[in-house]
């Protein structure tokens, strides 16, 4: 694998300006976080209420992620980006301003930090699916890097921002800088021109069919598959860093918020550091090895907070957390995003996004209980442990396997044969192709009919199976059903250039001249 500058994205001036407008969104994201933490604990004592903060944050992400990832996928993704950002700079700014003006309650500020977390839930999958658009494909991976690091730096910095603003301008200078944190985005997001994408004739997708649509290809999907089992046996373990370290920060290591910050700054650092080596070590190590040495860079750091209660050592450690967190993150991201076509990729990232909520929020979860019945080092020692065991367990699932597929539309199957046009709507549809196979050739046939059988149920067949003429040995009958003639149309739109391989492989298996018989069932007209 040829070894990638990890600065080489930058030289595309779409995702620069983007990526920069997207570090100072981040950032007054970062700052809103430490506010309304701090705002709630200043309206109400109620530990429960303090909590609900990080839940009204966190929740909107894993219970919107597919409906969010559907419409990125059937709507204008650059629109979609003006409009819910221009809409969370405007709830900012009508927070900053009830905050200022003394009004706010503590169940009021919940609402707000709902409905920005709303926001962005709608924003994320969209984000991650224009990625491929700003850069070559060969820089895709620096790419993820680089949105991943940037994150990691706005986490660094931001609350070290909103703590000076809030000491010199009150609690609600860090919601108005984060409203005019939206409007940056906002100005990035005119300026950018995006190439034009591929528009289909048919009609789009309505919200619900898209979603099972999405859906569907990810169950389907080996290469996306293997990236969510992956992504769930890193994100349960390595949760007990993250949650738990405001406790290590106040207990274990006996400081406060300034070293909290501290910590979280070294973790922003360690992110830089490891979106520098990740274009050495990758090419190196490929994808499963580099995940596997992320994973036990965090067993690694779990183990130097439980047995070592000094603050130099929990810095180092963050150090390293951020470089391990780096390596795991975009490996998996990169996995996700060579494993989906363009047009279900935002779905296909909003269920990797819902896997990765869903296993941090669990595992934050179950080691706070952990860490109540046993003590915080216990379940520490514990999270390094399992996060070990997770690596044999699920090596199996081999990340990158989208690499080298090629997801575009091949566009190579022919219009299907009617007698005339017919209502879209009608349905189901069964297909039915009749192969003449030799005996010899029979078990290679049904090994490629069982890869046809995945690439059938992605593109949106609902039943599929394959059968043998019980008269004539050697004569199968394929058969899948669709729910409607214009989900077989958008089907033939969907097949991949990965797709053509296995049935141009299918075809060179059936005896004779002619093609492989063809025909469309449909279900009679209501009368």
């Amino acid at each position: 694998m040829k070894s990638v500058s990890p600065w080489a994205p930058f030289r595309q001036p779409a995702f620069a300006v983007l990526w920069i407008a997207t570090v100072v969104s981040n950032t007054g994201t970062a700052m809103h976080s430490l506010g309304s933490g701090w705002l709630m604990t200043t309206l109400t004592p109620d530990p429960l209420m303090v909590a609900l903060v990080q839940a009204a944050t966190m929740g909107p992400l894993l219970l919107l992620a597919l409906p969010s990832g559907a419409l990125a996928d059937i709507l204008n993704r650059q629109r979609l980006l003006l409009t819910v950002n221009g809409l969370m700079a405007l709830a900012a700014a009508t927070l900053a301003g009830l905050v200022a003006l003394g009004w706010m309650s503590a169940t009021l500020l919940l609402f707000f930090v709902f409905l920005l977390g709303t926001g962005a839930a709608f924003i994320a999958p969209a984000w991650q699916a224009i990625v491929p658009q700003l850069v070559p494909r060969e820089t895709l991976g620096a790419a993820i890097a680089l949105n991943s690091t940037g994150i990691n730096v706005s986490r660094a910095i931001g609350p070290a921002l909103a703590g000076v603003l809030i000491v010199g301008g009150g609690l609600a200078a860090p919601f108005f800088v984060n409203s005019l944190s939206f409007l940056v985005i906002v100005a990035a997001l005119l300026w950018w021109r995006p190439a034009p994408q591929p528009v289909s004739a048919l009609p789009v997708e309505g919200l619900g069919e898209a979603m099972v649509n999405g859906l569907r290809y990810a169950l389907h999907s080996a290469p996306l598959r293997a990236t969510l089992v992956r992504g769930a046996a890193f994100f349960l373990f390595a949760s007990a860093y993250w949650g738990l370290l405001p406790l290590i920060a106040r207990t274990s290591l006996g400081g406060g918020a300034r070293l909290y910050g501290v910590l979280l700054g070294c973790v922003g650092v360690g992110a830089v550091l490891g979106a520098v080596l990740l274009s050495w070590v990758k090419p190196r190590l490929g994808a499963d090895r580099t995940v596997a040495l992320g994973t036990l860079g965090t067993a690694l750091v779990l183990v130097v907070f439980s047995l070592i209660a000094n603050p130099y050592a929990g810095a180092l450690a963050s150090l390293l957390a951020g470089v391990s967190w780096i390596f795991v993150l975009s490996s998996l991201q990169l996995s996700a995003q060579t494993a989906l076509p363009n047009w279900v990729r935002a779905r296909g990232l909003s269920v990797f996004m819902m896997v990765f909520a869903g296993s941090m929020a669990l595992g934050s979860a179950l080691w706070g209980l952990i860490a109540a019945q046993l003590g915080i080092d216990a379940a520490l020692l514990i999270a390094a442990g399992s996060a070990l065991v997770a690596i044999p367990l699920t090596w199996r699932a081999k990340l990158g396997q989208g690499e080298g597929l090629d997801l575009a539309p091949s566009m190579h199957w022919p219009a299907p044969l009617v007698l005339a046009d017919q209502p879209q709507e009608r349905g189901p549809v069964m297909t039915m192709i009749e192969y003449r196979i030799d005996a010899a050739d029979a078990p290679v046939f049904l090994a490629l009919m069982g890869e046809q059988a995945q690439a059938r149920r992605r593109s949106g067949a609902v039943q599929w199976w394959i059968m043998e003429d019980a008269a004539a040995p050697g004569r199968y009958v394929e058969t899948f059903v669709e729910g409607s003639w214009l989900a077989h149309l958008r089907h033939h739109e969907r097949v991949a250039g990965a797709d053509r391989v296995i049935q141009e492989q299918i075809r060179a298996l059936h005896r004779g001249n002619a093609p492989p018989l063809v025909r469309h069932l449909l279900a009679p007209p209501v009368v």
